[in-house]
């Protein structure tokens, strides 16, 4: 099969490409690298770099099987600054898209949805059924997406999976043993920022607030090995109702949370770096960052039942120390 995957530079998106490489399909990565590499395209694939609202309506065509929707902005800070970039960017970019599949036929979409948009939520875990309340326009982005996808499926045909992640981290070994990991610039993931202290890439890492009602007073999060997530799509494929393309009615959209269901709080995720690098991560409390729920921890339940999926690799050592060979790798 053929398919489109938007953002395939990325961390995810690159992930999710030599899965899809791997699993024999044929691949077209859309990327305008304004945050993706290069570098990270997997051999095989044909990169075309542009962005989706100028390119898509070019390369898709009857031959694609459907898309993987990964191109987005993704720094929930900097969507509160630049509200503007994240809404031209995140939303009208994927209106864009579904106006050329549309045209083409193409009635197969997964799309790179996210847990901020639960915001701070009721209860734990939380359920697809839980209050959307996005708490920055990123998460109002990616919402927005989930809604047209929605609609776009009752009015046109649509066959679309949004996969709401939780914390993505780690690394995935390739066939052929070569790694991809995150590269982002500036990062602000923690597990990867806190590899940057234990080598001496930055001083100190800073918690945001000790005083939230968790058991050691810093946030708790779920987090979720990126070749589990990377699996998540390729069965959200294989699922799909109807047919790929053509379809005139029938057309579906379903919601899945992914991660581990079981959270770790910001001081344990340090703790964990600590053992696997052996090196020493001094720690500095700031304020509390805007925004940042006490606690975000999955149910994974629907995904494990109507997907098949469940996580192989949930243990938090094995994500950091995954994590780790890979930064190892890219500093040599």
């Amino acid at each position: 099969m053929k398919f489109l995957v938007t953002g395939g530079a990325g961390y995810i998106g690159s992930v999710v490409t030599s899965r899809l490489l791997e699993a024999g399909h044929e691949v077209v990565v859309l990327d305008d690298l304004s945050t993706g590499h290069a570098v990270a395209v997997p051999d095989g694939a044909r990169f075309v770099r542009g962005r989706v609202q100028d390119r898509a309506a070019d390369l898709l065509d009857p031959s694609f099987d459907g898309v993987l929707h990964f191109a987005a902005f993704i720094a929930a800070g900097e969507s509160v600054q630049r509200p503007e970039k994240y809404w031209e960017n995140n939303l009208i970019g994927s209106l864009r898209l579904l106006d050329a599949m549309r045209a083409v036929g193409v009635r197969r979409l997964v799309f790179s949805s996210t847990a901020n948009v639960y915001g701070d939520p009721d209860t734990q875990p939380i359920a697809e059924t839980a209050a959307t309340r996005p708490p920055n326009p990123y998460a109002g982005s990616k919402l927005a997406v989930d809604h047209a996808l929605r609609d776009e499926a009752v009015a046109h045909g649509l066959s679309a999976v949004s996969l709401r992640y939780f914390n993505v981290a780690g690394a995935h070994r390739c066939a052929d043993g070569s790694m991809i990991g995150e590269r982002h610039d500036p990062e602000t993931h923690l597990i990867p920022i806190a590899l940057q202290v234990a080598v001496g890439r930055r001083e100190k890492l800073q918690l945001f607030g000790d005083d939230y009602p968790t058991p050691d007073g810093t946030c708790v999060r779920d987090y979720i090995h990126i070749s589990d997530l990377a699996t998540a799509h390729l069965l959200a494929l294989s699922t799909m109702d109807g047919p790929a393309k053509h379809a005139s009615t029938g057309g579906s959209h379903r919601v899945y949370n992914l991660g581990n269901g079981s959270g770790f709080s910001n001081r344990e995720v340090v703790e964990v770096v600590r053992e696997v690098t052996g090196h020493p991560v001094p720690v500095e409390i700031a304020p509390r960052r805007d925004g940042d729920p006490a606690a975000l921890v999955a149910s994974s339940d629907k995904a494990r039942t109507e997907l098949g999926w469940t996580p192989a690799l949930p243990d938090l050592s094995r994500i950091v120390a995954d994590a780790w060979e890979f930064f190892g790798r890219e500093l040599h």
